[in-house]
């Protein structure tokens, strides 16, 4: 049982010392030369509108793959709650999608220009033809909402990369971001 714990210990001891040498491998990032007109307070400010753009276009997603549950689920009364409850109730995946939407500005604008008309699209039970059609509709609508949020991830991973760069090399930037007075 000694010898068990020895080469569970050994192992995982590997594995650390694996990681620690993976992350000593990765080169920190350079200044990149697209952002030098912009100060360190304009380079924050578009690192967090990309972030916030982020969260509307990740809000939207979730809630089309929900409509799609919906769409794709198999209920008999098609009224709207009783659609949602069940797609709620018993896909898993559904929730987690649900669990962590922010609640948004009744006003936000969607990212795709016929995304609203997309959403609010009704279909009359039974109408296969036209399920079909909004479901199609909503995969394409989803598809480039991932298309448009995968740019935005490697938008914000350039500009957090210029921003490590510049605190690398004036660390103390980095101190810039903090409160004057951390008891006010």
């Amino acid at each position: 049982m000694a010898d068990d714990t020895n080469v569970v210990s050994d192992e995982a001891a590997q594995r650390r010392a694996a990681r620690k040498a993976a992350r000593a491998a990765i080169l920190p990032p350079e200044r990149n030369i697209s952002f030098d007109h912009l100060s360190l307070e304009d380079l924050r400010a578009l690192r967090t509108e990309l972030m916030d753009q982020e969260t509307r276009v990740s809000y939207w997603r979730r809630i089309i793959q929900a409509r799609l549950d919906v769409l794709r689920s198999d209920v008999t009364d098609h009224s709207p709650v009783t659609d949602l409850a069940k797609v709620l109730t018993e896909a898993t995946s559904a929730h987690r999608r649900l669990a962590h939407i922010s609640v948004l500005p009744i006003d936000d604008i969607p990212p795709l220009p016929d995304l609203a008309e997309v959403w609010a699209r009704q279909v009359a039970p039974g109408d296969t033809v036209a399920t079909a059609k909004l479901v199609t509709d909503l995969e394409s609508a989803e598809e480039q909402l991932s298309k448009f949020r995968s740019e935005l991830f490697r938008g914000i991973d350039v500009a957090t990369n210029e921003l490590i760069a510049r605190y690398r090399e004036q660390p103390l930037l980095a101190l810039q971001i903090l409160p004057t007075d951390p008891f006010a």
